[in-house]
């Protein structure tokens, strides 16, 4: 089975309880194959970064298995706005976060309620000095475990947010993203994009955030924040101390932009 969110933003959770650790969210327009029930539960396998959890199943819309290829083989177009408004048949509005899909509004047999949207959209492969353009627009979001909008986002959420806003793919967790991407033995090699990532004491990837110039970085931590950045890692001018150790910078101009890394991995288990 499969099935798309059509709502705002919907919860990801650990497992099958409201009580659960939400570990992501689903935005507006996400599709997912649906792997597993449990009650009023669904486990879920996102389509663009293969994460899993579960979802309540009165919170989204099954769709076929073609229709769930159609939308994964589709240019993916998302909402480039902070907040925007989509209109139903009824004149009703549904607001949705930055970085929603609108993609399936194309799609008569998907889009049942008839969804319009006239706000501003993006899509495609955008130059990498763009990826810090898009950063500000989360400046000052609070931090959210799990969260991947501008009203609470966490670390990695952030940065897969920015880069997917600018068409290229990057896993959901800090500890994927580490994976991803060529290594640099100095931040002077690093460019404005790069990510840079930071362990804890058992070496274990634990932070991410983007470089900026300057020896900035513009990260999640309270909320997000540019803060400086040298060797040692992550230096908040407020605490005047070192927040987070750094471990390795990581140069993305080799990303595939994610329509193409799904045309070439796209598989059903």
């Amino acid at each position: 089975m499969f099935g798309i969110c059509n709502l705002a933003i919907i919860p990801l959770r650990s497992e099958s309880s409201d009580k659960s650790e939400i570990v992501s969210q689903v935005l507006f327009g996400e599709h997912f194959q649906i792997i597993d029930t449990y009650n009023q539960w669904s486990k879920i396998r996102l389509q663009f970064d293969q994460y899993e959890g579960w979802v309540d199943s009165k919170q989204y819309q099954l769709i076929s298995e073609q229709e769930f290829k159609h939308l994964s083989n589709d240019s993916i177009i998302l909402s480039a706005d902070l907040i925007e408004y989509i209109t139903d048949s009824n004149g009703l509005l549904l607001p949705i976060p930055l970085g929603s899909s609108l993609s399936f509004l194309n799609y008569n047999e998907i889009n049942t309620k008839k969804f319009s949207f006239e706000g501003t959209r993006t899509s495609g492969i955008k130059k990498k000095n763009n990826l810090i353009k898009t950063a500000y627009m989360y400046l000052n979001a609070p931090y959210l475990w799990g969260g991947k909008t501008p009203f609470g986002i966490d670390c990695s959420g952030f940065t897969q947010m920015v880069y997917k806003l600018n068409g290229y793919h990057l896993k959901r967790d800090a500890s994927q993203q580490a994976f991803q991407g060529e290594p640099l033995s100095f931040i002077e090699e690093s460019e404005p994009g790069d990510l840079a990532f930071f362990d804890n004491e058992d070496g274990k990837i634990i932070h991410v955030g983007i470089i900026m110039s300057d020896n900035y970085i513009i990260h999640a931590s309270g909320k997000v924040r540019i803060d400086r950045l040298d060797h040692l890692g992550i230096y908040n001018t407020e605490t005047q101390k070192h927040s987070h150790k750094l471990r390795v910078i990581k140069k993305k101009k080799m990303f595939l932009n994610w329509e193409h890394f799904f045309c070439y991995n796209y598989f059903i288990l």
